[in-house]
């Protein structure tokens, strides 16, 4: 499953041209120096990628916990409906609910220290606009991170979450070559596929659940990267 993260993540790049596109191409890069601006724009994705990571650590321990609990396969089923769900209920209902209230004022203040870093030109700067742009919420990453929980394994959550943002990484440094080529009108019918792309993730992560007997999509024993009994001789 974990081919699902860059494969979601390259998808989910089209949603960030429209998210996360304008602090692409805020960032304080040499312009005049290709080389050095290379580097610059490595160094920001270098931010973006630690904080999936560390993100997906935490998540990835919440799914050893409830493998290890023994629900992997109930947990599995979960998932994949949660991320069939988020596409299916109108948006509205959603908005109904304000569920970032608890944690408004921490994101406040991300993104208030996330605009003072534009102000300085260093590699620091580069890398910690890039760590608070991983941080800011994102309908995507929530997604991704649904993923890490069902990977049942910290090291495997942490790369779940490396994948999905290596997945980005093409087009989101490509933005400003692309600006003429990636019209409003183009975004939007690229964003129609989005909902499409996760459906069939759910529907993997149902399959997996299921344990169908199927190879690399729905196995008999979903422990795949934990093994439930020791092999002691």
């Amino acid at each position: 499953m974990l081919y699902t993260a860059f494969l979601f993540g390259l998808i989910s790049s089209f949603h960030c041209i429209g998210m996360c596109g304008p602090i692409a191409m805020m960032l304080p890069v040499d312009q005049k120096n290709q080389a050095k601006k290379t580097i610059q724009i490595i160094t920001y994705h270098v931010g973006r990628l630690t904080a999936y990571a560390s993100i997906g650590l935490i998540f990835g321990l919440l799914g050893k916990g409830l493998f290890l609990a023994g629900i992997q396969q109930k947990l599995s089923i979960f998932i994949g409906i949660a991320m069939i769900a988020v596409i299916l209920i109108p948006e509205k209902i959603f908005s109904q609910y304000n569920f970032s209230k608890p944690v408004f004022n921490l994101i406040s203040q991300v993104k208030t220290a996330l605009g003072s870093q534009f102000k300085n030109k260093s590699y620091k700067s580069l890398f910690t606009i890039g760590l608070l742009n991983g941080f800011l919420p994102c309908g995507m990453v929530y997604v991704a991170l649904f993923g890490a929980i069902a990977m049942q394994s910290v090291n495997y959550g942490i790369l779940y979450m490396i994948l999905f943002s290596l997945g980005t990484v093409p087009l989101m440094s490509s933005v400003t070559y692309l600006q003429s080529f990636m019209t409003i009108a183009t975004r939007n019918r690229i964003q129609k596929v989005i909902p499409y792309i996760t459906v069939l993730l759910g529907v993997l992560f149902i399959l997996r659940g299921l344990g169908l007997g199927i190879p690399n999509v729905s196995p008999l024993d979903v422990s795949l990267f934990v093994q439930s009994t020791p092999n002691c001789h």
